[in-house]
This record gives C-alpha cells, sequence and structure tokens, in this order.
C-alpha cells in the first residue's frame, strides 16, 4: 500500500526565530493517528531564520539525523564549543543520557533550511556522541546512496536501530528504481523538488509510507533537480 502524506497535512510549529512543518506528531501538533512509522518519529521540516537560534535543547534516549538543504547550522553545547554543520555533511546525534545544547544560523541574511529527523534507539542511556560525515553531491547524483544505517555499512552513518536512510538527488527526466525489502516499512520523504512513484506525483515536503508492497520501485525526476530520502524501517505497529 502506497498512502501519501500531503505536504498541506503536516503540523506546524510558527515562532520568532523558526518556521517547522511536522510529518509525524511533534509539540504542540499532536494527532493521535499520526505519532511515527515503526521506529521513525519525527521529520521535521524547519526554516531558522537569519542570526535566529533555537530554545535549549535538553533531549535523550533519541537518534537525531540532521541534514542541511540550503545555508548552514552552527551547534554550541554548554561549554561553548560551536561547529557548523553544511549541506554536504550528515550529522547523528545518539542523544543517550541526554545534551543539551542550541542550533544557531550563523548568516545575517540568508534562511538556514534543514531536515531534523528522529529515531528510537535499540540501547538506551549509552554515553552521548556526535558523528559526521561529508558526502560529495556526485555519490547522490542519479542513484540511491545509503547515508545512515545500523550497521555503518557502504561508509554510511552508524546509529543505535536496525534502520537505514537513503539520499538522491535526482534530475528531470532520470529515473532510478529501489528494490523493496520483504517484511519492512518504507517512508518516503521529498526534501526539495518534485518526484513521479510508481505514477504518484510527490512534491517538496510529501512524504509517503510503502507498507505490503514487494518488488522495484520505480522514481522519475520531475523538477530540475529533485532532493529526497527512503527510510527503510522494522515492520512494527506504534
Amino acid at each position: 500500500m502506497y498512502k501519501l502524506m500531503a505536504r498541506e497535512k503536516r503540523g506546524y510549529t510558527v515562532t520568532d526565530w523558526l518556521k517547522s512543518a511536522h510529518s509525524f506528531s511533534f509539540e504542540q501538533y499532536f494527532d493521535p493517528f499520526n505519532m511515527g512509522l515503526s521506529d521513525l518519529r519525527a521529520i521535521n521540516d524547519n526554516v531558522l531564520f537569519p542570526s535566529a537560534k533555537t530554545e535549549r535543547l535538553d533531549i535523550s534516549n533519541m537518534e537525531i539525523v540532521t541534514l542541511v538543504l540550503d545555508g548552514a547550522i552552527e551547534y554550541k553545547n554548554l561549554n561553548k564549543k560551536s561547529k557548523i554543520l553544511t549541506p554536504d555533511q550528515v550529522q547523528v546525534i545518539s542523544s543517550g543520557t541526554g545534551i543539551i545544547h542550541q542550533e544557531f544560523n550563523p548568516s545575517p541574511v540568508e534562511n538556514t533550511h534543514y531536515l531534523q529527523i528522529w529515531i528510537l534507539p535499540n540501547k538506551k542511556n549509552i554515553q552521548p556522541c556526535f558523528k559526521r560525515k561529508a558526502f560529495a553531491k556526485e555519490k547522490f547524483l542519479n542513484r540511491i546512496k545509503l547515508i545512515i544505517s545500523g550497521s555503518g555499512k557502504n561508509n554510511s552513518v552508524k546509529i543505535f536501530q536496525d534502520a537505514e536512510i537513503y539520499k538522491s538527488i535526482l534530475e528531470a527526466d532520470k529515473t532510478v528504481y529501489f528494490d523493496i525489502p520483504e517484511n519492512r516499512k518504507l517512508w518516503l520523504q521529498v526534501a526539495k523538488g518534485a518526484i513521479d512513484v510508481n505514477s504518484n506525483i510527490l512534491e517538496a515536503g510529501d512524504g509517503m509510507s510503502i507498507i505490503g508492497e514487494v518488488g522495484e520501485m520505480e522514481i522519475n525526476g520531475v523538477d530540475l533537480e529533485s532532493n529526497f530520502l527512503i527510510f527503510n524501517l522494522r515492520n512494527l505497529t506504534i
């Protein structure tokens, strides 16, 4: 079954510093019928305004994946140490026993657009750790590349969960294929652009769950350049 989660159906949080669209229930947005998929708990499509910063975040026992689409994010912890995350990098925070940090937009004129993804871990109360890895754009261009996994295989960033995230940057009229694994749940999220998934048009912000399907998923580029993710998750019901 292919089930569309249209971008207009997402929940929203809007503050003086941030606009966030939530594909699943998160903070002020609550829908008891949309709590996540398997171990995937949040896909937040965030825009952090120029020179803005988030509130101080205190998070434990969560795998937090951040992907910058435009701009950059500066991270600061309680020791005032800072790190800059850019679109060529993937970041994972395994928050474990707990982390406290803030996110800043270092630009005084440009928004930062980024996705923040929360996945439940299979190990609790570990020592918190940050992991980053840079990937050249060519790794994703008109192909599907594994970037996150529970094993760290194929040069992916390792997380504490049996979950995989794949990324692709697809040009117009190009086609990629994804073999749907048995007894798993998939989620497809379009970050930028527009794609055709087995004759379903998805635009930026749209998501789609794929459950109980077998065979090959065909994905065609519609916009000049589209950026999308595929999540391969355990077959759990929440």
